[in-house]
Parts: C-alpha cells; structure tokens; sequence
C-alpha cells in the first residue's frame, strides 16, 4: 500500500511541478521559434501547436487509462493511438491559432482532473497492463508516466525551447 501511495504522490508533484511550469508559458507571449524536430517524424511545432496538442492529450490519455482499468483482462488490453492518428493531426491543426490563455486553462483544467483521478486510483489498477501499438506491453505505471505525466513535461520542455529562441526548421530533403 506504502508504494502505490508513494508512487501517486510522486506522479502528483510532478504533474504540480509542470502545471507551473505551463502556468508560466501560459502568462507571457510565446516565442516565435519551432520545438527540435521529433526525433521519429521529424515533425516541428510552433507554440500554438504545442499549447493545442497539450489541451487534446491530457483528456485523450486520461480516457485511454479508463479505458484500460474497465476492462481489466487477463491479457494486456489494447488502447492508445500513436503519432500519425488523423485525429491528433486534425485536433492540433484546428486548436493551433486559439487564444494560449484559453488552451492554457483547458490544459490546467485537464491537468486538475488527472490530479483528482489520481487520488482515487483503486490499488488493484497498477497491477494492469496496456497494449500500444507503438509502446508494446505497458505497465500502468509506464502507461501513466510515459502519456500523461511524462508527456506533459516533454510538452513543457518543447515551450522551455520555444521560449529561449526555438529551433530552426529542419532541413528538408
């Protein structure tokens, strides 16, 4: 009980360490530079794309271990989506020019409700296991660090960048 208690509260300190850490982007006027090219697609983002995707992917990832833990099975259970999903192009593109103040309470919005879900996540739900199609067999630990928490901070660190200058576009062949 101790580790599942430690391990729901180190995951709230750090979704309290990168909510502030958006809250900050958030207040002040967004760089004019691109994130480092992703080192799969290749894909850049401007800020408006970051602060877009950052809206979708809290609700989506946080629907995605719901989806898991309602269907606990003795197999991993498929879900998730991975980066060329039509619907994840199509949410960024259509978010990307809305007000950052707007998307940013979203965001924190999405952000509290994870928080509150965290603190009711039965025992029981971190001996589960997912099945992505990029990610493979995922522990719920993984699952919740690598898409939820951990993609937060990577989203931040893309506005850390931006906001220090960005990148130039990549090269293109």
């Amino acid at each position: 009980m101790a580790d599942n208690e430690q391990l729901r509260a180190a995951f709230v300190a750090r979704l309290n360490r990168v909510e502030q850490r958006l809250t900050t982007h958030g207040m002040r006027r967004p760089g004019d530079g691109l994130t480092p090219p992703d080192p799969v697609t290749g894909e850049q983002w401007d800020a408006g794309q970051g602060w877009a995707h950052l809206v979708e992917i809290v609700p989506y990832w946080h629907g995605a271990v719901v989806e898991v833990l309602a269907a606990p099975e003795p197999q991993p259970k498929p879900f998730g989506r991975v980066k060329s999903d039509p619907d994840r192009i199509a949410a960024v593109e259509e978010a990307r020019r809305e007000d950052i103040q707007i998307l940013l309470v979203l965001t924190l919005d999405a952000i509290a409700g994870v928080r509150q879900f965290l603190a009711s996540f039965p025992v029981s739900a971190w001996e589960l296991r997912g099945l992505h199609a990029g990610q493979g067999e995922m522990s719920m630990e993984r699952i919740v660090d690598f898409f939820i928490v951990g993609h937060l901070e990577e989203h931040a660190g893309q506005l850390d960048s931006i906001a220090a200058g960005g990148a130039q576009p990549a090269a293109t062949t």
